[in-house]
């Protein structure tokens, strides 16, 4: 098969190799995806990079953790009557060697989705890292159904994913976001108000809040942990959460006693070790808000497999108006 790899880290264009390799065999409990497109996320290029300190897991790294293609091989324990069916799978290389940006993946069963008829390969393959986390995000607090959630970041890939779980599971939704196009995006996600904050200062923002919420807010989703904490106390409803997958700071200062005194909840959320189940009730909740309609992720370019440097690059330098995938078919006979 044709694959993308790297056996050592550094920049994309040092690193990133692309040629061939032996076609991965599924075992027990796994299934192989001929696959058709392979997100790109932030998680991916810092591993490539890395950025977090942990160096080479493997002596080859294929990356990306999501993708999509069709089941055209099974392995023991594994229904046959899945071969031929479109899905997209996460996880791919989380704790694994090689990942999606491959002609073909090998995953376990547990993490492989139906994709619905509806949906595109490009929306399949950018639903997992963001997708999972931003359900978890949404529901680790516990039910939302007829509460206020307030989202930070809400046109970015986790925070409009969570702004489209959070109102489907009947909350009311407030988004936060940095200029316009951003309030289109996260209106379109479901997001009943929207707050632009670039030119607002904190307090601002707090009285904002509390003019749409005047009781507060149940449970907010958060993409700046340390840039927000302080805010985000003062808008808490007493008993209230906050579900931070990222911080803009990585040793951030709480406001202890004030949090303390609303009996807040914190939760910290890495989304390679979410429980399984989780990811598995996070999955199939995507899959069904695709076939409800929900028309998922801008995507801002489709790259061959040969310019794999070049999208990591993208996803590097930020910026974009949606999400970078790879179309793993193209040139391929």
């Amino acid at each position: 098969m044709r694959a993308a790899w790297y056996e050592s880290q550094g920049k994309a264009r040092e690193v990133l190799v692309v040629g061939t390799m032996e076609d991965p065999v599924p075992g027990p409990g796994e299934v192989r995806i001929q696959v058709q497109r392979s997100g790109v996320n932030p998680g991916d290029v810092k591993k490539r990079s890395n950025a977090f300190g942990v160096g080479m897991p493997y002596p080859r790294v294929i990356p990306h953790s999501d993708g999509s293609g069709t089941v055209d091989a099974v392995g023991v324990g594994v229904s046959s009557g899945l071969v031929g069916e479109r899905v997209w799978c996460f996880g791919a290389q989380s704790y694994r060697p090689f990942g999606t940006a491959a002609e073909f993946v090998v995953v376990p069963i547990e993490q492989v989705t139906r994709l619905p008829s509806n949906a595109s390969w490009d929306q399949g393959a950018c639903l997992g890292i963001p997708g999972i986390t931003a359900h978890r995000a949404v529901h680790v607090g516990g039910g939302i159904k007829g509460r206020v959630v307030l989202v930070q970041g809400g046109a970015g890939a986790v925070g409009m994913a969570a702004v489209a779980i959070a109102k489907h599971a009947g909350a009311r939704v407030i988004a936060t976001v940095r200029s316009e196009a951003d309030s289109t995006i996260a209106r379109g996600a479901g997001a009943d108000d929207v707050l632009r904050t670039e030119r607002l200062g904190p307090e601002e923002i707090v009285e904002s809040v509390l003019a749409m919420a005047s009781e507060g807010v149940d449970h907010i989703v958060e993409v700046a942990f340390q840039a927000n904490v302080a805010v985000d106390e003062r808008i808490l409803k007493l008993g209230g959460s906050i579900a931070s997958y990222a911080t803009n700071r990585p040793n951030p200062e709480l406001p202890f006693w004030n949090l303390a005194f609303k009996n807040a909840r914190l939760y910290f959320l890495g989304s390679d070790d979410f429980p399984p189940e989780a990811k598995r009730q996070a999955a199939d909740d995507l899959s069904d808000l695709l076939a409800l309609g929900w028309t998922g992720y801008p995507i801002a370019r489709v790259l061959p497999l040969d310019d794999i440097a070049t999208a990591h690059e993208l996803v590097e330098q930020g910026g974009q108006s949606g999400r970078v995938v790879l179309n793993v078919t193209e040139g391929v006979f």
